[in-house]
């Protein structure tokens, strides 16, 4: 069993950045695969970054590209989600997730947090 508790959601300025942070519980964090998602209003959720495990692979959505990063932190049970040059439609509820097997894009994720709100004014 592994739990998330996504936080560093607030409100910015476009242009703005912003650090969100997946906690884990479970001494075998390091052995998923994480990826952060995100949903806005009237919105399918979709698929924002990817990062694998054991390579550390990342995989990142064209909308993000060159913009957001993740990364992990094993030690501290911790994937990470930095978000720069932010705009207005990176409006969304952020969510992480993690799975032994599924990694990338897919939407069938073992584990889900709660999420996280981020809102970019223009």
């Amino acid at each position: 069993q592994v739990q998330l508790v996504e936080s560093g959601g607030g409100l910015v300025q476009a242009g703005g950045s912003l650090r969100l942070s997946c906690a884990a519980s479970g001494r075998t964090f390091s052995t998923y695969n994480m990826a952060w998602f995100r949903r806005a209003p009237g919105k399918e959720r979709e698929f924002v970054a990817a990062i694998r495990w054991p390579t550390r692979l990342t995989y990142y959505a064209d909308s993000v590209k060159g913009r957001f990063t993740i990364s992990r932190d094993n030690a501290k049970n911790t994937v990470y989600l930095q978000m720069s040059s932010l705009k207005p439609e990176d409006t969304a509820v952020y969510f992480c997730a993690a799975d032994r097997t599924r990694w990338g894009a897919s939407p069938s994720y073992d584990y889900w947090g709660q999420g996280t709100q981020v809102t970019v004014s223009s």
